[in-house]
């Protein structure tokens, strides 16, 4: 990576084969005359003491190695907000769609980002700003997926007043609602039977879970678009729910404010033209040969 000299290294804490991937992994940097910067919990699964604070690598680094699955990469992402610095997703466990590289592949792949052979794929994120009815904003980290609101403990319908733009769209009775990017198209929302939206598409999917109206359908909506939901169910323990590890309580008359960030976030992807599709026929089973039952 041209004009590469400090490297941020963030891991899954107690990853199965991390201190042994981290062995191989630090020394093959060395060499290569990256100085290498871990956080604390991946210091000292590679026994280097001391780490750094989490929070506090990406402002010394020019990139960061996200050594983990999607979950490690989102938490990492959340980092960024005041920091351009693009990340490398190495996967640690099942296939994901942002930690593309597997530990099997890792050293031929990096040598070749290391030479050039890399682009930078920039992913839309959402910012969100909870106006509670006492007029105080409570803004929340900017998130990579989706911003979900839930329901609590009971399974109740929940009653959400939905605006785009300024202009009313409806009011929908629902188990909750899903706002998501391109990214996350693949995640809750496509559960939730939403479309699965191309990374490099500039859109927004506002995805009903589980509606009352059945004629309520996922609408993908322009990346310019200013959503603003409004909870009108009172004595519910209702959710917002950001990229699915930040939870903040909502209560009635809370209007939950959504639009796309003004920073994207900066993914480091290999030259591999065919690697998204690929993820999803093999995450997906695309392809795959069904069974079905033989004539009696």
């Amino acid at each position: 990576m041209a004009g590469v000299k400090r490297v941020g290294l963030i891991a899954k804490p107690h990853a199965p084969g991390l201190p042994a991937l981290l062995q191989q992994l630090l020394p093959w940097l060395a060499r290569r005359h990256l100085d290498v910067f871990l956080d604390e919990a991946t210091a000292a699964a590679a026994e280097e003491a001391p780490g750094y604070p989490r929070e506090a690598i990406p402002g010394v680094v020019d990139c960061i190695m996200v050594l983990g699955g999607d979950g490690t990469l989102l938490s990492v992402a959340r980092m960024l907000e005041e920091h351009d610095v693009p990340i490398l997703g190495i996967n640690m466990g099942s296939l994901g769609f942002l930690t593309e590289i597997t530990t099997t592949e890792l050293f031929p792949r990096l040598e070749k980002v290391l030479d050039g052979h890399y682009v930078i794929q920039e992913r839309m994120r959402l910012k969100t700003c909870i106006h509670r009815r006492d007029g105080t904003c409570l803004p929340q980290p900017v998130v990579l997926n989706d911003v979900v609101i839930n329901k609590g403990t009971l399974a109740r319908i929940i009653n959400l007043e939905t605006s785009v733009d300024g202009l009313y769209l409806t009011t929908y009775r629902a188990d909750g609602l899903i706002v998501s990017s391109p990214t996350g198209s693949t995640a809750y929302s496509m559960a939730a039977g939403g479309p699965i939206v191309h990374p490099n598409l500039h859109a927004l999917v506002l995805n009903p879970i589980c509606p009352y109206t059945l004629s309520h359908r996922p609408l993908v909506l322009p990346d310019t678009a200013h959503i603003q939901v409004q909870l009108q169910t009172s004595d519910e323990d209702v959710l917002v729910t950001l990229d699915g590890q930040v939870g903040v309580e909502l209560y009635y008359g809370d209007v939950v404010d959504i639009q796309q960030a003004p920073q994207p976030m900066r993914l480091i992807r290999t030259l591999e033209h065919d690697e998204y599709f690929q993820i999803l026929r093999t995450k997906l089973k695309w392809g795959e040969a069904v069974r079905l039952p033989r004539d009696e």
